[in-house]
């Protein structure tokens, strides 16, 4: 019986063809990345904190007798107390004074605040009036009709305290300042300490009543 021999011979064979490298160089890309992030960073606006604008008048030094709070001629003078009671009287308080019962609702302060800030409502509505008719990219009018609102808000006539007692809470004081803001209240203040002598007695016989 022969042997079989195989043949190691490879006449018949194909060359197969060398594999080259696909490595790709990163780099740019990297670089291209980097810039694009430095400039989305750059001209973006970051969202501002919501927050709610609280104002407080400065401090009076109790031992100094000659220092005295300010008088409000024409403006409002608010109380709070517990149990959402709400109260206020306007210009000076005397002895004659008279407390007004208020509520929360949109015909109680919310009304009262946009009668008496009637004069800066209609102001204000004209320049939003003027700026809705302003391109976009006329940024300079833009600028000039946002500076004149801000002069009609620092020459707004009305201001408004707003006084409370140990029972009164801040979610009274947050409604006040939202109604603030609702009715384009320009100059108002909370004042500290509360609510004086005078003040205290005429609130306790009003809720007496």
């Amino acid at each position: 019986m022969s042997e079989i021999q195989q043949s190691g011979g490879g006449g018949d064979s194909k060359k197969r063809a060398k594999k080259q490298s696909t490595r790709v160089d990163m780099t740019p890309l990297v670089d291209l990345a980097f810039l694009l992030l430095t400039f989305f960073v750059l001209t973006s606006t970051f969202s501002k904190p919501k927050v709610l604008r609280m104002i407080f008048p400065e401090k009076l030094e109790k031992d100094n007798p000659n220092i005295k709070p300010p008088e409000i001629k024409d403006g409002l003078t608010i109380l709070l107390t517990a149990n959402d009671n709400i109260f206020y009287y306007q210009g000076g308080l005397s002895k004659t004074t008279e407390l007004i019962r208020l509520d929360y609702t949109k015909n109680g302060l919310r009304k009262l605040l946009v009668e008496k800030n009637a004069p800066l409502i209609s102001k204000l509505k004209k320049l939003q009036l003027e700026l809705a008719d302003v391109k976009e990219g006329d940024t300079a009018s833009r600028n000039k009709i946002e500076r004149r609102a801000k002069d009609e808000q620092l020459q707004s006539k009305l201001v408004v305290l707003v006084k409370h007692d140990k029972d009164a809470t801040y979610e009274n004081i947050i409604d006040i300042v939202d109604e603030f803001l609702i009715t384009q209240v320009a100059k108002y203040f909370v004042v500290d300490p509360g609510l004086d002598p005078l003040e205290t007695a005429k609130l306790q016989e009003q809720l007496n009543n």
